[in-house]
């Protein structure tokens, strides 16, 4: 195993999926970081880290002198624009400062970023957007970020390249922007009370375009990236390939759930849904779930940052293609595909 990938972020829905795909495709030995750390497994190793820290960050790395491609995927949350600028410009500072003094075999840094680099989170932006669309007017973080390493790669051996999903999708628990179940935990309680599944967003977000990017594709393209030459110094933007509108995918997705639909009624997730941790609990033990914290498995507030979007959400993604990346994954199947596997792990009913 020549390749040895450092997963940053490993616990997460991006990070998680991605060392599943390199594990899949062989060849790597993987070191996944993370506040929490895991159990070593196979070809996998996990280290606690807190990148925060910066002494804690270089003493942990200082061993890994063998890794030869970083994949970025950590995210500090913070309730303002400009505050997740400094947490998560630290961070990355503080892995790069560790380790491309202690692997001298490093190769490449992926960095996962998204479509706040366009400007989709302050509201309606130009669409289809473009890798190369004029930057706007600051704070944000994943355009520091990215700065930061086109500083840091001049004159190096290494490379970067940025990776631009629109929401990612898979699963995994605990995580604040996981759209899909948040999605699932709402419907499964809407069955539980006996209710119809209402769209909950804003009345423009039903009748918009948006796009999502499936976890699995996402590793993919993100491998992709690491090892394609002609890819190196780039950024990419990764989606599913196809676009949908919440009301044609709202009835399919209730249809899984066997609920019927009502029309859509505005409404805040993070206050409508905050009482429902006793009745999630007892839904748990009713139904034999693995048990799971209500906090672990609802993530409202990103549900309603999402929902929120009364404009297009999409992106350009024929660069990819025509560096060569071609994969593709049908939205609708997705969904229905991560609402099993969600309740083939009994996290939801």
């Amino acid at each position: 195993m020549d390749r040895v990938a450092m997963v940053v972020g490993a616990r997460g829905v991006i990070g998680g999926n991605l060392i599943s795909h390199l594990e899949r495709e062989g060849g790597w030995r993987v070191i996944g970081l993370s506040r929490r750390g895991g159990a070593d497994a196979g070809a996998v190793q996990h280290i606690a880290v807190d990148l925060l820290d910066r002494e804690d960050t270089v003493s942990k790395l200082s061993t890994l002198t063998d890794v030869t491609h970083v994949f970025y995927a950590a995210y500090q949350d913070r309730p303002t624009w400009a505050g997740l600028v400094p947490p998560n410009l630290a961070m990355l500072t503080n892995v790069v400062d560790a380790i491309e003094p202690t692997a001298p075999r490093l190769e490449h840094i992926s960095l996962m970023q998204g479509y706040k680099v366009y400007g989709a989170h302050l509201g309606p932006f130009a669409t289809p957007a473009k890798e190369d669309d004029p930057p706007h007017m600051p704070p944000e973080f994943n355009v520091d970020q990215q700065q930061f390493l086109e500083r840091r790669q001049e004159g190096a051996s290494w490379s970067w390249s940025a990776l631009r999903p629109s929401v990612v999708a898979g699963v995994s628990l605990g995580n604040p922007m996981n759209l899909a179940m948040v999605i699932a935990v709402y419907a499964s309680i809407s069955k539980e009370l006996g209710i119809p599944l209402r769209f909950p967003g804003k009345p423009g977000a039903y009748t918009s375009l948006i796009e999502m990017t499936d976890a699995d594709l996402l590793a993919k393209a993100t491998t992709w990236a690491a090892t394609n030459p002609e890819s190196r110094n780039q950024a990419y933007n990764i989606t599913n390939g196809d676009i949908y509108r919440w009301s044609t995918m709202w009835p399919k997705i209730a249809a899984f759930f066997d609920l019927d639909t009502a029309p859509p009624l505005p409404m805040s997730l993070s206050e409508i849904m905050a009482d429902k941790s006793d009745l999630w609990d007892s839904m748990v033990e009713r139904h034999g779930l693995l048990p799971t914290p209500y906090g672990d498995v609802s993530s409202w507030q990103f549900g309603d940052f999402v929902f929120g979007w009364d404009y297009d959400v999409i992106a350009d993604t024929s660069k990819s293609r025509r560096a060569g990346f071609h994969e593709y994954v049908e939205t609708e199947a997705m969904f229905l595909r991560i609402f099993q596997d969600l309740r083939d792990r009994r996290i939801i009913p």
